[in-house]
């Protein structure tokens, strides 16, 4: 339960022991957040009581008689302006449209006119305990949304500077002539700065698919896909790393297996299940690709004989450029952007994901899709 604090500033004993009475045992229900909101009280009865606990004690809801002994309410509010982050509720008996004016420039944010009902008293306070609420919400999300920000634009440029730094010593090694006048001497230079750049140029496709996926703005074209060809293509793109480390890719999947979807998707869904399969796997292992249809929707299921994952791995699999570094993967290549971008795709359908992995034994993916709802063709405008 999240609590905030309510002082209650009434010259009036009576007044102030009603409102305690009325809002300690009191609860405003946030369904949207499902979160409940209490409240812990205190009370002051003259103006300079209420500043000093303003000032010390920082309450969230400040419920403030306009007629104090001392001063009023609205000294009370010019004397504290500037710090208090509080909501301000002004009760009085006689207020004129001059006060209510001075008040909401003050702060005021709510007023209730003497004599009130525990109802009434507690209606206002639950539109104020709201009103806090979302607001330090949205500062909660606005702070985490910067924090966030700036995480990704360090690991962005770190991901950045490595390879640009190996191609620009690659090119003034070159320049330079470091190995002679033969270009043949230069081969094994210009063949890692293609795959520094390769690198790179994949970690920006993957951006741009992982900005278009969130804004909503990838262009879609729905079809019907053959899920038998498409997973031989997939296939043949991993065919060459799986042969540099003798992995056997195997396919089962039934001929005419076809869905409604994206191609583009489909692909990016198979081929970074066995891009990763074949990536992370030991010389000599086994990916299985197996594509089937169970009621009414596709299941795809990619396991490998690899180098699996412990249970702190699995917690940050799915997350952006997360990459699992231990001992085993320190020189494997990848943006860290994969899975992020997979289960983006997989939402897209409705699906789910299901993640299983032994460390030292391998790993299980299994994937559900429902086919894409294909949306009636926009008319073509009247030609002149």
């Amino acid at each position: 339960m999240h609590k905030l604090k309510v002082l209650v500033v009434d010259d009036e004993e009576g007044m102030r022991g009603g409102a305690v009475r009325s809002l300690e045992s009191f609860r405003v229900q946030l369904e949207e957040f499902s979160d409940i909101v209490g409240f812990e009280l205190k009370t002051a009865g003259d103006g300079a009581s209420a500043i000093k606990l303003v000032q010390e004690w920082s309450p969230d809801i400040l419920l403030l008689d306009y007629k104090l002994p001392d001063m009023t309410g609205i000294d009370v509010l010019s004397e504290t302006e500037g710090k208090r982050d509080a909501q301000v509720i002004m009760i009085t008996a006689f207020a004129s449209l001059e006060v209510a004016v001075t008040a909401t420039k003050r702060g005021a944010f709510d007023f209730l006119a003497k004599p009130f009902t525990p109802d009434e008293l507690r209606g206002t306070v639950q539109k104020a305990a709201r009103h806090v609420y979302l607001h330090r919400k949205a500062r909660k999300l606005e702070e985490e949304k910067r924090q966030v920000r700036f995480e990704f634009i360090s690991v962005l440029a770190h991901e950045l500077k490595s390879p640009l730094a190996a191609v620009e010593g690659y090119m003034h090694l070159m320049r330079e002539r470091m190995k002679g006048p033969e270009l043949a001497s230069y081969d094994s230079m210009v063949g890692r700065s293609i795959t520094r750049l390769g690198g790179m140029r994949k970690l920006v496709l993957d951006l741009l698919d992982l900005t278009r996926l969130e804004s909503g703005k990838k262009p879609r074209a729905i079809d019907r896909v053959d899920l038998a060809k498409a997973a031989g293509m997939a296939a043949e793109s991993v065919a060459s790393a799986a042969g540099a480390k003798n992995v056997t890719v195997e396919l089962e999947v039934a001929e005419g297996l076809a869905m409604t979807a994206d191609p583009g998707e489909v692909d990016m869904i198979l081929s970074n299940l066995l891009t990763n399969a074949v990536k992370y796997n030991k010389k000599g292992g086994r990916a299985v690709l197996q594509l089937s249809r169970k009621d009414g929707e596709v299941a795809i299921r990619c396991s490998d004989t690899g180098i699996g994952m412990t249970e702190a791995e699995l917690s940050r699999l799915f997350g952006e450029f997360v990459r699992m570094k231990n001992e085993h993967t320190r020189d494997i290549d990848g943006s860290g952007l994969g899975l992020s971008i997979l289960k983006k795709v997989v939402k897209l359908y409705g699906g789910g994901i299901k993640v299983r992995s032994v460390y030292g034994e391998g790993s299980s993916f299994e994937i559900t899709l429902k086919d894409a709802s294909v949306s009636a063709p926009a008319a073509e405008p009247a030609k002149a």
